[in-house]
């Protein structure tokens, strides 16, 4: 909550190498905002909220926790198998099984599937990204 890739992560990786931050924020704003307006056979859906909750939740699992938004959407949205899922791909990427992978979401094509994981893992490489910034940032000060 109170380092946050928006207003401290990607001004210090910019001031460090401003062309490494630029691509960092683009590659994240690339996977966040992708999306079909499709959630399984739906067509014309705003997935923005879901994209955001998965964000959200794997940030929460690493302990990074935002004021401002209402994590009950997490519970809303993202069934206890997704929830398994991404908490095993993020943390424990060598138990992830297929078996873990057919469990959620199982009516979703495979390239929403995919999309799941391309947002966890830069969501993932974002929140380590944030730990190593701050930790530089309170070096330098």
């Amino acid at each position: 909550q109170d380092y946050t890739w928006e207003d401290h992560g990607f001004s210090l990786m910019n001031r460090l190498s401003p062309d490494v931050g630029q691509l960092l924020d683009e590659k994240f704003q690339v996977v966040y905002n992708l999306t079909y307006n499709t959630i399984a056979m739906h067509c014309g859906v705003d997935t923005s909220v879901l994209r955001r909750a998965i964000w959200n939740y794997v940030h929460c699992v690493f302990g990074i926790r935002y004021d401002d938004y209402d994590y009950g959407e997490v519970n809303q949205l993202l069934e206890r198998n997704l929830k398994i899922y991404i908490k095993t791909v993020a943390c424990y990427p060598e138990k992830t099984t297929k078996q873990i992978y057919t469990q959620f979401w199982r009516h979703f094509k495979h390239s929403e599937k995919v999309h799941v994981n391309l947002l966890l893992l830069e969501a993932r490489m974002q929140a380590a990204l944030l730990y190593a910034l701050r930790a530089l940032t309170r070096y330098m000060t």
